[in-house]
């Protein structure tokens, strides 16, 4: 079993593992700001449905309430492979990553669904600027948690195969950062999406 004395790490390498969490808080920020983009293009072409379905007639309350609490307990569970990982408990980093895993890809299949229900009623993204508008926010926050149920896979072999040493502990911090910006980017599109479409 690793330890947490497996992770010390000297000052140049410490001043190095510094540098990458920078330019991976940069990387966020510049994803922010495309999220920022696509929220405000949402926003007005809400109203935009050419004579299509509305928010009412597609948004289902019980399937983005179900999705919004996977990708919430997702974090949560995210959160103890953290603790599991600053105490040194290798099997309990696997288990808990695990966990995390699942839950992101029921999120994924749930929002699947979702989709190619509304593409089989006839509200894909080319009916109208709402519509085109949705598929792109959303799908686009679906995209990034596919890229991160990879990465989390990319992690569990890591952390396998490597055990708990520094480079591999600095990797699930900056995938914790990804994964928790995930979640609070889906809160967002919950409340200024799904709730006022189905009000």
């Amino acid at each position: 079993m690793s330890s947490v004395a497996d992770m010390t790490i000297n000052p140049r390498d410490a001043e190095r593992y510094e540098e990458k969490d920078f330019g991976f808080w940069l990387y966020l920020m510049s994803d922010a700001v495309i999220f920022a983009c696509l929220f405000a293009t949402y926003l007005v072409m809400v109203g935009n449905t050419a004579g299509g379905p509305t928010p009412k007639d597609v948004f289902s309350l019980d399937r983005a309430a179900a999705e919004t609490a996977l990708l919430l307990l997702s974090s949560t569970t995210f959160g103890v492979a953290a603790v599991a990982l600053s105490a040194g408990e290798r099997s309990k980093v696997l288990l808990w990553l695990a966990i995390t895993f699942l839950l992101g890809a029921s999120f994924i299949f749930l929002e699947f669904g979702e989709f190619r229900g509304m593409i089989a009623e006839g509200a894909g993204p080319e009916r109208s600027g709402f519509l085109s508008a949705f598929f792109t926010l959303v799908g686009t926050h679906g995209f990034h948690v596919s890229v991160g149920l990879v990465w989390i896979l990319v992690m569990i072999g890591q952390v396998f195969f490597k055990g708990l040493t520094a480079p591999v502990a600095s990797r699930l911090m900056r995938l914790g950062l990804f994964w928790h910006f995930l979640d609070i980017i889906w809160v967002v599109i919950f409340s200024v999406v799904y709730l006022p479409g189905l009000v």
